[in-house]
């Protein structure tokens, strides 16, 4: 079945550069985007590879979280583990940076940032550039970035709205109420005004959710209930027609009961508790224009982020594991835009502070920080509406690290009034976190198993061993030594298509070269048997592939849009070693042979196709009814068959379809009412998606509360 859909899916379509398009083709390139230049530019104009998912995709289909909404984007694939994260071209969530207008969000476990936390409730458009951003945004860019833009218009008005969801996984169909019900509940409230010239705005949402966990060995799920808060406030005032300052708080608040059971080691913990995480963002932003040619544009950021985590085991009542983690970041920046005719030169620079407090760093009272002083300029030259050559570079004095250049080069041609072509090259690079360098880790609540940060694993451990503790030490100890940055070479290119005004096609092709690559290693093992991992540069690799979309306006109430991504990866020396005939698998008598190059499936939790096909009603009565289809197919999750590649004779998650509909009618009367079914199949996989719900039905009003008093 997985395989039909995934034919079909790739009939239809033909990898992605745009994502859900609220017009066709030329409508389209006119609009305006700001994240892949840091500058107010046309999408026509873009010679990046960039996506645009609007407010109205947003509302249509009925998401409440950004998870939600990521997951229907082609090339996209959404992780499970230490929260949902986001892979792009192949590259781990760690490697993706998250901006909430602008400005990065911290608070990431494990190098994912839970993209459960972001409500979606005044989110104007969600801008997604792929490939190396390093040149415009620094360390964390290097897969590409992900920019959340909020509504930041003061016009008068006030909005409110609640949807109600309800399901069953384990019997797939609920009624909205009873005990059996697994429910969620979200309430957005979103209102603006202007007095004289200052204008202000407030967006808050409150979310509940019946979380589910799956207990090993069993097909029982537990509620966990979730409870999620987000307030904003925004302010503006305009000194002059040329000096405007915009002043933005966010706070947000989660709290989510945890009961769960962890197999590690051949023994199982079972724990409760809870978790908690506050985030506070603080943006204030001073534009002047000095004339017609020149802005300059003044940001402040200050980022608060603790998340605490308690649980208690039932095996031994008496202990408890306490999880402590706070980090701050602090930035100011000044970016200047110069404009000629042809030429646009952009010059900016800043100052970063990045501290963290953890109980992973040895200590909560230990502060570890980090200072980065940054530049870069961009310059784009437009000499004709035909051509678009854009070049940058950034460079980065990290504090922990040596300096760090990166260079970007991208161009965009019409080659007529039909067809648009485009070509990036660019370096990033991403320095290791505090996690990396710093983490003393032991997870009672997972068997003990220990990491340590690199730059005190070697002490740790052999003080360890001194005292007797170790049983053995593993060959990747003797690789310790002080992380180098990691660096990847990005090169896209690509090309729009527009058949006729109803139909245009985009096509995109990445390779991404990436050098130091850091990962986690088992180092030793304890004399109980319990696991000690650490960090070391170790792998050379890339990914590559191709995206292709598609948007049909079939007929004038009726379209369609369809994606597909085709994504190869490899650890560059594992390949090696595989076509050298190094590599060994078992056969299905259980001898061993030499390992095929077919047979090698490259890094870990990629899917090698991925595919969305979306199809859209909407007729001049202001209903509209969506059906989205997300296909993915299977990947590698544990190498079970004895050597040290990924390949298929390993343990692979199956590939999945998943369906999501929605339908919904806008009233005169300023009410907009939406009801629809997410997960309709109601796919689960209790080991490698434990956070995918079940089916979940839910219906929703949103009420424009000052259209029906004038009413």
């Amino acid at each position: 079945m997985y395989k039909t859909a995934a034919i079909i899916l790739s009939v239809l379509t033909c990898n992605t550069v745009l994502a859900q398009k609220d017009t066709l083709f030329n409508k389209t390139l006119e609009e305006v985007v700001i994240t892949a230049t840091r500058t107010e530019r046309k999408l026509g104009n873009v010679a990046v590879p960039v996506s645009i998912i609007n407010q109205k995709t947003i509302q249509q289909a009925g998401s409440q979280r950004l998870r939600d909404i990521l997951q229907e984007q082609p090339g996209l694939f959404i992780t499970n583990g230490f929260g949902a994260g986001v892979q792009l071209q192949g590259l781990n969530p760690d490697y993706t940076l998250l901006l909430l207008d602008g400005e990065p969000l911290i608070g990431r476990t494990a190098g994912v940032l839970d993209l459960n936390r972001l409500t979606v409730g005044n989110i104007k458009k969600i801008e997604i550039v792929k490939g190396p951003s390093s040149s415009l945004y620094g360390s964390e860019a290097m897969a590409g970035v992900i920019n959340i833009i909020t509504d930041h218009t003061y016009k008068k008005k006030l909005n409110a709205g609640i949807r109600y969801g309800f399901g069953n996984p384990d019997q797939g169909w609920s009624l909205p109420v009873g005990n059996n019900a697994f429910k969620n509940t979200d309430i957005n409230i979103h209102g603006s005004t202007t007095i004289n010239k200052l204008g202000l705005q407030y967006a808050g949402n409150a979310f509940y959710l019946d979380g589910i966990s799956f207990r090993p060995f069993s097909k029982d799920r537990m509620p966990q209930p979730i409870w999620r808060i987000t307030n904003q406030i925004q302010a503006n005032y305009p000194f002059s027609g040329k000096t405007n300052l915009n002043v933005s708080v966010r706070y947000a608040y989660d709290h989510i009961k945890q009961e769960f059971a962890v197999s590690n080691n051949g023994s199982v913990t079972n724990s409760y508790g809870r978790e908690t995480n506050q985030d506070i963002n603080i943006s204030p932003v001073l534009t002047h224009q000095f004339s017609r040619k020149v802005k300059s544009t003044l940001r402040i950021y200050g980022s608060l982020y603790n998340g605490s985590q308690i649980l208690h085991f039932k095996e031994k009542p008496d202990s408890v594991y306490q999880d402590e983690f706070k980090q701050r970041f602090y930035r100011a920046e000044n970016q200047t835009d110069i404009s000629w005719d042809k030429m646009t030169l952009t010059l900016g620079a800043g100052y970063t502070i990045d501290e963290a407090r953890s109980t992973r760093y040895s200590s909560l009272s230990s502060n570890k920080q980090n200072q980065i002083v940054y530049g870069y300029a961009q310059y784009e030259w437009k000499p004709s509406d035909r051509f678009v050559a854009i070049a940058g570079v950034r460079y980065d004095d990290n504090k922990l690290f040596a300096a760090a250049f990166s260079p970007k080069l991208a161009i965009r041609y019409k080659a007529g009034k039909k067809l648009l072509l485009n070509a990036s090259v660019g370096r990033g690079f991403k320095a290791p976190d505090f996690r990396q360098l710093y983490l003393n880790f032991t997870n009672t609540a997972a068997g003990g198993y220990s990491v340590y940060g690199a730059i005190d694993a070697v002490t740790i451990i052999n003080e360890q061993q001194r005292l007797g503790q170790i049983a053995e030490i593993k060959e990747d100890f003797y690789r310790l030594k002080e992380l180098k940055p990691e660096f990847s070479t990005g090169i896209n290119a690509g090309a729009t298509y527009n058949y006729s005004d109803k139909l245009s096609f985009t096509l995109n092709l990445f390779r991404n070269d990436i050098e130091e690559l850091i990962d986690v290693r088992q180092v030793a093992t304890r004399i109980n048997g319990s696991q000690i991992f650490s960090y070391i540069n170790v792998k050379n690799a890339y990914t590559q592939g191709g995206e292709i979309a598609t948007d049909f306006q079939l007929l004038k109430s009726f379209r369609i849009s369809a994606g597909y991504q085709l994504l190869f990866t490899a650890d560059k020396e594992e390949l090696k070693s595989v076509k050298a005939g190094e590599q060994f698998t078992r056969d299905a008598n259980g001898y061993s042979r030499i390992l095929t190059r077919s047979e090698y499936t490259g890094l870990p939790n990629r899917s090698r196709h991925m595919a969305n096909l979306k199809l859209n009603y909407e007729n001049a009565s202001r209903f509209f009814a969506t059906a989205r289809f997300l296909y993915r197919s299977q990947w590698a999750v544990a190498n079970s068959d004895g050597n040290t590649v990924y390949n298929s004779n390993d343990e692979f998650a199956k590939g999945y379809v998943q369906v999501n509909i929605s339908a919904g009618k806008e009233l005169k009367n300023g009410l907009r009412l939406n009801a629809g079914v997410d997960n309709l199949l109601n796919y689960q996989d209790a080991n490698y998606l434990p956070n995918m719900q079940g089916r979940m039905i839910y219906i929703g009003v949103q009420a424009d509360l000052l259209k029906r008093k004038q009413n």
